[in-house]
C-alpha cells in the first residue's frame, strides 16, 4: 500500500503544483523524505515514457546523449504486466538509473514502487506549457545538482520562453527561480533539452540537446519528470 506520506505528497505535486509543495516547511521535511541522499554519478538504463511522450521531442533528447547506447526506452502507463516487469527490474539487484517523463497517475504510481524497493528519488518535476512558454516546477536531491541550472541555461540559450522554479533538499542552497522571454523557438524544444539533461544527470557532461525547428507542441497538459537511482 502507499505510504501516506508519499501519497500526499506526490498527490500535491499533481494537484497544486511542485512549488507548493516545496515552499512550506511541513512540506520541505516531507520531502526530505521521499527525495534520496547524494549518491555516485549513474548512468542511465531506463526511460519510462507516456504514449504521447514516446513521439515527443524528449525521445530526440535522450536519443542524443551519451547515454543513449545503453539507455532503453518503454513506453509506460497504469497496466499491471508493466508494472510487475518494472518491479522485477527493481529487484533484481543490479544497480541502475531510471529516468522518465510520464503522467501524474503513472509517475506517482512508479515512483512509488521504487521508493518501496528502496530506490533513491534524485529527481521531481512538473512541467507543463501555455502560450508557447514552458513552466517547470523541481524537486532535486544532491545527485542532481546543476541539472535544473543546465536546463534553464539551455533553454534560455535556445530562445525558449520559459519560467523555472527548483528546490534544492538536502542543501542551504536557495531555491533556483529563473526565467526567460520567447525569443526563437517554441513548441517541445524545453522536451528535448529536459529529455537530455536528465539522461546526464550527475555526470560531468557539457554538451546540449539537439535543436529543434518551430512546430506546434505535441505535449500538452501537465506531466511529471523523476530520476530514481536503485
Amino acid at each position: 500500500m502507499m505510504n501516506v506520506e508519499r501519497r500526499s505528497l506526490l498527490k500535491g505535486m499533481a494537484i497544486g503544483g511542485l512549488a507548493g509543495v516545496a515552499l512550506s516547511s511541513s512540506s520541505l521535511s516531507l520531502a526530505n523524505s521521499v527525495l534520496g541522499r547524494p549518491a555516485h554519478a549513474q548512468a542511465a538504463s531506463l526511460a519510462l515514457v507516456s504514449a504521447e511522450v514516446a513521439r515527443s521531442a524528449f525521445v530526440q533528447g535522450l536519443q542524443a546523449s551519451p547515454a543513449a547506447p545503453q539507455l532503453q526506452v518503454i513506453p509506460a502507463g497504469l497496466e499491471l504486466a508493466l508494472m510487475l516487469e518494472l518491479q522485477q527490474h527493481l529487484a533484481s539487484g543490479q544497480a541502475q538509473r531510471l529516468i522518465g517523463l510520464l503522467d501524474d497517475a503513472s509517475a506517482t504510481l512508479i515512483v512509488d514502487l521504487a521508493r518501496s524497493a528502496g530506490a533513491r528519488v534524485q529527481w521531481l518535476g512538473q512541467h507543463s506549457t501555455h502560450a508557447g512558454q514552458s513552466r517547470h516546477r523541481l524537486l532535486s536531491a544532491q545527485a542532481a545538482h546543476g541539472c535544473a541550472l543546465q536546463l534553464g541555461q539551455q533553454l534560455h540559450a535556445c530562445g525558449q520562453g520559459f519560467s523555472l522554479h527548483e528546490q534544492r533538499l538536502h542543501s542551504p542552497a536557495p531555491t533556483l527561480q529563473l526565467a526567460s522571454t520567447k525569443r526563437g523557438v517554441a513548441g517541445d524544444q524545453w522536451a528535448a533539452t529536459l529529455g537530455y539533461a536528465l539522461a546526464v544527470l550527475g555526470s560531468t557532461d557539457t554538451g546540449q540537446a539537439p535543436l529543434l525547428a518551430s512546430r506546434p507542441s505535441a505535449l500538452t497538459g501537465t506531466y511529471v519528470s523523476f530520476s530514481i537511482a536503485v
